[in-house]
């Protein structure tokens, strides 16, 4: 059963295995998901949601001991948490974005964010997109070790320049943060690439994933997922449709904006 957290009920945990969690904030139209790794010789916190509840004390509440944040991208509503975390992994592509440089104005970042559930008390007006520099800068290879588990960061380029997912092949986890949800996905930003997009599902597609860990919306995600929008993607290339401009395409759970 999900269990919102004791102090903030703004997140609500849920158990993905005896080590693995789900963060959520469903009370957000994002609705999105950070996830918690508990290793026996350290944690991993993917990605650090909104920036509107204290997800440092929900990770180490859930992990009990100091906890590593590691970016899928550098959007705010993923890296707004990264306050709680003196260090942080991000790819390389994203650090301009996180020192400084994030393109959308602060008047932009909070119209998204402005929710009448946010809870109480929060400062909205005062709302800052994160920025600060990483303390280790992905090329994609990486191997993450946390003792008895072990991640490889993924260059999956197409949603955003160094958009990265994490592949755990024992348990045959992909933590796909902006690449693969149900839901609406965003490839007509500046920073997007439709075409880059298309070549990291097929990368996804390629492994032997048993379950999709999205950043957004249903964690009900199917294992074939990416593979079904690998084959969708290239029916619109075949078409000349994969390209900004093009349009909005749905499909069965799922929708591209181009």
């Amino acid at each position: 059963m999900p269990q919102h957290t004791p102090s903030d009920r703004w997140f609500t945990v849920e158990a993905i295995d005896a080590d693995t969690y789900a963060i959520s904030e469903y009370a957000h139209w994002e609705e999105p998901h950070c996830y918690l790794l508990n290793g026996d010789r350290a944690s991993l916190l993917i990605d650090t949601g909104l920036g509107v509840g204290q997800i440092a004390a929900v990770a180490a509440g859930l992990a009990g001991r100091p906890v590593t944040a590691v970016l899928t991208h550098a959007h705010w509503d993923h890296m707004g948490g990264l306050r709680g975390f003196p260090a942080f992994a991000a790819h390389r592509a994203e650090l301009d974005w996180l020192t400084g440089q994030f393109p959308l104005p602060p008047a932009a970042v909070r119209a998204q964010l402005n929710d009448p559930r946010l809870p109480a008390g929060f400062d909205l007006d005062g709302y800052r997109v994160f920025h600060g520099r990483p303390a280790r800068l992905w090329r994609g290879g990486e191997t993450i070790d946390l003792g008895d588990r072990q991640l490889r960061v993924l260059h999956t380029p197409g949603h955003s320049p160094g958009h990265v997912c994490y592949w755990e092949p024992a348990a045959g986890y992909l933590f796909t943060g902006d690449l693969i949800y149900l839901g609406e996905l965003a490839a007509d930003f500046p920073s997007t690439n439709p075409q880059a997009y298309l070549r990291s599902l097929r990368r996804a597609a390629a492994l032997p994933v048993r379950r999709i860990l999205p950043g957004h919306h249903s964690l009900d995600v199917p294992a074939g997922l990416a593979g079904e929008m690998a084959a969708a993607f290239a029916r619109l290339n075949a078409r000349g449709l994969l390209r900004h401009g093009a349009g909005r395409f749905a499909f069965d759970g799922w929708s591209v904006r181009l």
